[in-house]
């Protein structure tokens, strides 16, 4: 464990966190593996395992203290949130990502959410348990013109929201949404202005699970991080009123307090990933025995072990890089968190797949759990943008004057 640098507080938290992971989480996945793959979303992670984060504080991060939640500390809430999902991510990638959306929707809306609402919802969340939040942005069509973005009215969000007396009325759909099916809030992206770019014409909107129009179509069954329940959500001449709209056109401009710390955040848990699957394949080859010696004396299986090693640092070099970055509104904070999101994806899928491998037939049982971590590292290529949607938003944020721009409809 990494403590240099941390705050007093952060160390504590940190301690935490990963006595939490080793004392309920892992204890959990390891018991009840066959839970994961149940066909009923609600069956899969029992209410206790949230009880247990609220009791360690870290259920209501980026709430106001006034209103019950617990704010970081100023200049570092970003590297806090960082740290504590590499931790919470060593345990499961899907519980992480639960907690992880509550966090930086509690950001969006401290920011943006009128005082009557901030004071119903965060009320809401701090006094349960298992309430959940959920951003809605990408579209079965499309999600890739949301990241980079192509900024042109037919790159526009599907999902659009028409003004009407007293409110707005949205009619759309949203797909990949991480805490659609569980979320009791959401915050919704919809286009208000055809005529123009989606930067000037996108607006937020917060709607409770229980509006009227508002469907969960589905839970999306994915190959990993399956403790947390993606879905998909419809939208049928739902209205909302005026007061539930967070930002008017300029709405995409306003998230950047939830994207860039969601970049970091999204790099962290891949670390967390990565960092379970060198410590159970550091235990698994320091004490099975393969041709007559312990794995770890066989070159070939030290070899990869240091290739994991490595690769661990360096994703958590770069991570704690751009956090700063971020944390300190840097002006290099955009690129760096591409990058590091990026890079942690790429460099994780290798560690995870030396892990897989230096089992031996053990890595692909279900019952042994080491598949686990390929699973859910896999999920991490493609979430927050995919690898390639993530280097043009390098480049181009690199070259905003000389990279390809957006082609145009056929």
């Amino acid at each position: 464990m990494y403590d240099r640098g941390l705050s007093e507080e952060q160390r504590m938290m940190r301690q935490s966190c990963r006595d939490f992971v080793d004392e309920v989480v892992l204890p959990f996945i390891r018991e009840n593996w066959q839970r994961e793959w149940s066909m009923t979303p609600e069956d899969r992670l029992p209410a206790s395992i949230l009880g247990e984060a609220e009791k360690i504080g870290i259920r209501a991060l980026g709430v106001p203290e006034e209103f019950g939640g617990i704010e970081l500390e100023k200049g570092a809430e970003v590297s806090t949130f960082a740290m504590i999902a590499e931790e919470i991510a060593r345990g499961d990638s899907g519980l992480a990502d639960k907690l992880v959306q509550n966090w930086k929707v509690s950001v969006l809306l401290r920011q943006l959410a009128p005082r009557h609402l901030q004071e119903k919802w965060f009320k809401r969340l701090v006094e349960d348990p298992q309430f959940l939040m959920a951003h809605c942005l990408t579209e079965p069509r499309g999600a890739s013109d949301r990241w980079l973005p192509y900024n042109v009215p037919e790159a526009a969000m599907q999902t659009k929201a028409a003004k009407v007396n007293g409110g707005w009325v949205i009619n759309g759909r949203k797909q990949f949404i991480s805490n659609g099916y569980d979320a009791g809030l959401y915050v919704v992206y919809a286009n208000t202005n055809p005529k123009v770019g989606m930067l000037q014409g996108t607006s937020s909107f917060l709607v409770p699970r229980d509006t009227k129009g508002f469907t969960v179509a589905r839970c999306n069954e994915t190959l990993g991080c399956r403790f947390m329940n993606n879905g998909e959500m419809v939208f049928e001449d739902m209205f909302v009123p005026d007061d539930h709209l967070l930002a008017q056109d300029d709405a995409l401009g306003k998230a950047g307090i939830y994207f860039r710390p969601g970049k970091i955040i999204q790099a962290a848990k891949n670390l967390g990933v990565g960092v379970r699957a060198f410590e159970a394949t550091a235990d698994y080859v320091q004490n099975y025995v393969q041709g007559g010696r312990i794995l770890i004396k066989h070159q070939a299986v030290a070899l990869r072990l240091g290739d994991m090693a490595t690769r661990i640092e360096a994703v958590r070099a770069l991570t704690e890089r751009a956090a700063r970055a971020v944390d300190d509104n840097a002006p290099e904070a955009e690129v760096l968190c591409n990058m590091a999101k990026l890079f942690a994806s790429e460099e994780i899928m290798k560690v995870a797949q030396h892990a897989v491998e230096l089992h031996g037939g053990n890595g692909v049982m279900l019952d042994f759990g080491i598949e686990k971590v390929l699973r859910d590292a896999i999920i991490f290529l493609h979430m927050d943008a995919t690898v390639d949607i993530s280097k043009f938003k390098i480049v181009k944020n690199m070259f905003p004057q000389t990279a390809g721009k957006y082609a145009g409809p056929e």
